[in-house]
């Protein structure tokens, strides 16, 4: 008994640990790799750069209405979105190389000179003072510069507008992550929630056989050790709903935290998320539908378009160039009215002779990088075919899991309403009673974490096909 007891204390600390496990396996491997402290402030999809204003009263939160205010606040997709306009700040940078520049200037200039000292021990005409009068110049110039052909530039400029489309592809990559990090909050809360009520269940129920052995020990029916273990276990039972109100306040918070609400700001989950078994995809047609939606592939594959251009810009250097340069403006002693016009027009042609082995040494930086990206474009398309069949396989084991929890479920409580009524009518002592009521309490722990399981393993899947920002409430039973 005491064995049972032991382990039947730590149901809910290994389920709050299975739970967070659970989560993390859907979730980007930066994600994975930290710890199971869901407060973890190096994770930004656990976070808000964005804290919404509280307003009065008990928001009533949707799970639809989370996932559109994590899309709107979650830091994670901010920071995503600032690499979005840094690679189109890049791309800008590589254009500007392939367009006309044109600059404007104005000069003034007055001075001085000693010719004597300039011209050193030689005699100046007598007609040259050996320091004129102080001169003045105005010089204004506009000044154009294009190149003509220059293939580096010109595919350095279609790297960049690959880079750009990696970016995008990675922002839709990590909406579909906001997506299942505020679902799985949001179903974490669920399970909490749901634990506070079993629990609650399990302390009235033990608060009852106390009563009960109570009564029988005033009758002398019963010994006063059956009334001290079920004080025992109504002890433990308010113990177990303290830590599950507590759980519960915490994934509130974790909650709010993804989303942008404030701490202070009191809501109530508004979802409940039924238990209905989907109809799950073949798994060829999962995997060939990842390829199609999965964010990180398509940046992937726009990353190795990317990196065969830089190829190309490095080797292009060593190829001529040509431009053309020319300039217009006016210049004179006293201003633009009494000035002379000037301009000039130049064309040049550069052919790269020695470069010292620059150009090798980029060119070979270049190919690495390629074939980096080729390497992680071969594996992620292998991750992607495991994370589909992980996730299939997981669906379908959680539902089963869910249909055994469930029997399981109420053959304890059968065996809990049979042990309290053999115990009434004397024919045993309240060990049974107090074991059929840690069995209860066991199976409706499971009960809930194989629900959570089963509802995180839809919207894995969801995620797994590049899907969870459009479909994932549906998969979960939503509209």
């Amino acid at each position: 008994m005491l064995l049972f007891r032991k382990d039947a204390a730590k149901v809910r600390g290994r389920t709050a640990v299975m739970l967070m496990a659970a989560a993390l396996s859907g979730l980007p491997v930066v994600m994975a790799q930290q710890s199971l402290d869901v407060d973890s402030a190096q994770n930004p999809y656990l976070g808000s750069s964005v804290t919404a204003e509280p307003v009065a009263g008990t928001l009533n939160l949707t799970m639809q209405e989370a996932i559109a205010r994590g899309l709107r606040t979650n830091l994670g997709l901010l920071l995503s979105g600032e690499e979005t306009r840094a690679a189109n700040g890049g791309r800008r940078q590589a254009l500007s190389r392939l367009l006309p520049q044109v600059n404007g200037g104005v000069s003034g200039l007055e001075q001085e000179l000693d010719l004597q000292a300039m011209v050193g021990p030689k005699t100046l005409p007598p007609s040259i003072p050996a320091i004129p009068s102080p001169f003045h110049v105005f010089d204004a110039q506009l000044a154009v510069s294009a190149p003509l052909l220059n293939l580096s530039n010109l595919a350095a400029s279609r790297a960049a507008s690959q880079q750009i489309s990696a970016a995008k592809f990675t922002y839709q990559e990590a909406r579909d992550t906001v997506v299942l990090a505020v679902g799985n909050a949001y179903l974490m809360a669920i399970a909490g929630e749901a634990q506070v009520h079993s629990a609650t269940a399990e302390r009235d129920t033990a608060q009852a056989l106390y009563q009960l052995a109570e009564d029988r020990e005033t009758a002398g029916l019963s010994p006063q050790i059956d009334t001290l273990r079920a004080l025992v276990e109504l002890k433990q039972q308010q113990e177990d709903l303290l830590a599950a109100q507590n759980a519960y306040a915490t994934e509130k918070l974790n909650l709010a935290r993804a989303i942008g609400l404030a701490d202070s700001q009191a809501f109530e989950l508004a979802t409940r998320v039924p238990y209905k078994p989907i109809s799950a995809p073949a798994i060829e047609d999962a995997v060939a539908q990842a390829y199609q939606h999965r964010g990180d592939y398509q940046a992937a594959m726009a990353e190795v378009a990317a990196a065969e251009a830089q190829v190309r810009a490095a080797r292009a250097q060593r190829y001529p160039s040509a431009g053309v340069n020319a300039s217009w403006g006016d210049i004179g002693a006293g201003g633009l009215t009494d000035g002379h016009q000037t301009y000039l027009v130049a064309g040049s042609v550069n052919v790269p002779l020695f470069q010292g082995g620059r150009v090798r040494g980029e060119i070979q930086t270049a190919q690495a990088r390629l074939n980096q990206a080729q390497s992680k474009l071969s594996n992620l398309r292998e991750q992607i075919d495991y994370d589909v069949r992980t996730a299939l396989l997981n669906l379908n084991t959680n539902a089963d899991q869910v249909g055994v929890a469930q029997t399981n479920t109420t053959l304890a409580a059968q065996t809990l309403d049979q042990s309290r009524d053999r115990f009434s009518s004397g024919v045993t002592n309240n060990v049974e009673v107090v074991q059929a009521q840690q069995a209860v309490a066991q199976a409706d722990e499971v009960y809930i974490a194989s629900l959570y399981r089963y509802s995180i393993s839809k919207l894995n899947l969801a995620r797994a096909m590049g899907v969870a920002e459009h479909e994932g409430l549906s998969y979960l039973g939503e509209k």
